[in-house]
Parts: structure tokens; sequence; C-alpha cells
């Protein structure tokens, strides 16, 4: 009967101790919701709010650039078929975004085009200088405006300021090297300066990145100030059989 007893009283503190332990934790939780319910009810708004906020952010980003690639293919087929002033109107509120991204800088180029091709040179330069001088535009496009103004103005600029804009880029290796470097030995040129002009006009002729017209021109003019344009013929082994020497061809021959 004893034991009995005892393991009913050991059945009742342990049934005792269970409520009171379940009492302490839900005092517990209700202690922590009075106490901080308010502030993390506040933190899962706040996150919920910045996700939504995320995500409509990411949708208009989304719906923008959609917008302005469809504005660029619509601008590009105006210019493709002539409608120039349906290509400016396309082009217009990208260019005039207070922007140095890549759709607000291609904006301006092909705006550049355009202005020069309605013979508004002044207008078309000064938005090529314009990109060429934003330092926190992309480089490629940066450099693209920088050729482009110079190309489009060089009668108008002295050949050593020619030189001192696009000599970094008149460099073997260079995406622009083609372009710039034929402008850089027509300044040496006009400088009378025909010794520096002959190896870039050479090098350019060697080029085979460079466009080929742009070799063409490049090969007969190093041929006229004495240069070698033509690479080595090589056999299978590597071995030169011999230079080709290039010469202009006149007129009468």
């Amino acid at each position: 009967m004893s034991e009995k007893a005892a393991a009913q009283d050991a059945a009742q503190r342990e049934v005792f101790l269970r409520e009171v332990d379940e009492a302490v934790r839900k005092d517990d939780l209700q202690t922590f919701a009075q106490r901080y319910g308010k502030l993390v009810l506040g933190v899962i708004v706040l996150a919920l709010a910045a996700l939504g906020g995320g995500l409509y952010w990411s949708h208009h980003q989304t719906k923008a650039y959609e917008e302005r690639a469809d504005a660029f293919v619509q601008a590009l087929d105006g210019v493709q078929s002539g409608n120039l002033d349906a290509a400016k109107e396309k082009l217009a509120p990208i260019a005039a975004l207070d922007a140095s991204d890549a759709n607000a800088s291609s904006a301006r180029l092909l705006l550049a085009g355009i202005a020069i091709k309605q013979g508004k040179q002044a207008d078309g330069i000064k938005l090529l200088r314009q990109v060429a001088d934003d330092a926190n535009a992309p480089q490629p496009l940066r450099d693209m405006a920088n050729v482009r103004a110079v190309a489009a103005n060089f009668d108008a600029m002295k050949p050593q300021d020619v030189i001192d804009k696009l000599k970094p880029l008149a460099t073997p290796g260079n995406a622009w090297f083609g372009p710039a470097g034929e402008l850089v030995a027509m300044a040496y040129l006009k400088q009378g300066k025909p010794d520096q002009a002959a190896p870039l006009f050479a090098a350019i002729a060697k080029d085979e990145k460079a466009e080929t017209g742009l070799r063409s021109r490049a090969r007969q003019l190093a041929a006229v100030l004495g240069a070698d344009a033509v690479e080595d013929v090589v056999d299978d082994k590597g071995e030169p059989l011999g230079k080709v020497k290039a010469k202009l061809v006149g007129a009468g021959e």
C-alpha cells in the first residue's frame, strides 16, 4: 500500500510540475508578446514592405528596359528607312535622362549621327563630346564618341589636338586602332612629319581586324611614304620566302 501511495504521489507531483512548467512558458510567451510584440510586428511589416518594394522596383526596371529597347529598335528602323525625325523622337527621351549608363550614352551617339547626317555638324559634335567627356559613361562608348567627334571636326582642328586626343587609341591591339590611327597619321602629315605617319599607315594596313577599305587606303599611303605595308610571305614552316614590296600603281600603269 505504501508503494502504491508513493507511486500515486510521484505521478501527481509530475503532473503538477508539468502544469507549472506549461504555465511558466505561457506566462513567458505572454510577457514576451507584451514587451516585444509591437517591435516584432514592426519588423515583419518592414520586411514585407521591403520585399514588396523590391519586387515593384524590379518590375519597374524591367519594364523600363523593355521600353528603351523597343525605342532603340524603332529608332534604328527609322534611320534605316530615312525617317530621321521619327528616330529622333524615340531617342530624345532616353538621351535626356540624367544618367551616364549605356542607354543614355547610346541614344546620344545615335542622335549625334542623325544630326551630322542632317547637316547639323555642330549639334552632332556637341553630343559626341558630351559622351566622350562623361567620366561615368562606359569606356567603349566614350572611345567611340571621341573618334567620331575628331573625325567629324578634323579639318577645323589643329593637328596636335587630333594627336593628343586620339594617340592613346592609335595603338595596335586597341579596338579603335584603325580609325584612330588613320586620323593621327593624317595629322602627322599635316604637321609635315611623314616619317611618323608612315609606320602608322603600314601597321593599319597589316591589321587584319581593321576594315577592308581602311586597310586599302593605309596600304597605298604607306607605299607612297616608302613604308613596307605587306606582311612577309612564309612557307608551311614559317620561313620567309622574301618580302613583297607594296607600291602605288599609277593611273596610267
